[in-house]
């Protein structure tokens, strides 16, 4: 088992991270049980994420109702998720965004599952910590 993969299966190091590229993670992640989602967030950061994790219909396009879906998944089965997030967005949305993911990563982690919300972030701009070495 890769270093990578040992730490996408501890749920104790759930959260938020970068990473400059996303094939190490996707290539990683194929060698666990885990749910890994990439999500390209141009469409809206709602819209793309609905349509990647399948949401149920009731979802109703908020922040609140977000995390609520992030901290429910049961209709994606029982593995530790990955989301590999691609051009996030900027400002307060993305303030936001990441205060949701890594509320619902806490959430997940006090439940031994894991959670892992990685922002592809090529120039390192985001205030985020490294998912591995040389992401």
């Amino acid at each position: 088992m890769s270093k990578l993969l040992q730490r996408l299966a501890d749920a104790k190091r759930s959260g938020v991270y970068r990473a400059s590229q996303p094939g190490a993670i996707i290539e990683a992640a194929k060698g666990g049980a885990l749910d890994v989602v990439e999500v390209d967030l141009r469409a809206g950061v709602f819209e793309s994420l609905a349509h990647a994790l399948a949401f149920p219909d009731w979802f109703g396009r908020n922040w609140d109702a977000l995390e609520d879906c992030l901290g429910d998944l049961s209709w994606r089965g029982d593995a530790g998720r990955v989301l590999v997030l691609s051009h996030s967005p900027g400002g307060g949305e993305l303030r936001a965004l990441i205060d949701v993911l890594d509320s619902v990563a806490q959430y997940w982690a006090a439940r031994e599952k894991g959670f892992f919300a990685v922002f592809i972030d090529p120039a390192q701009r985001l205030k985020l910590p490294d998912l591995y070495r040389g992401a």
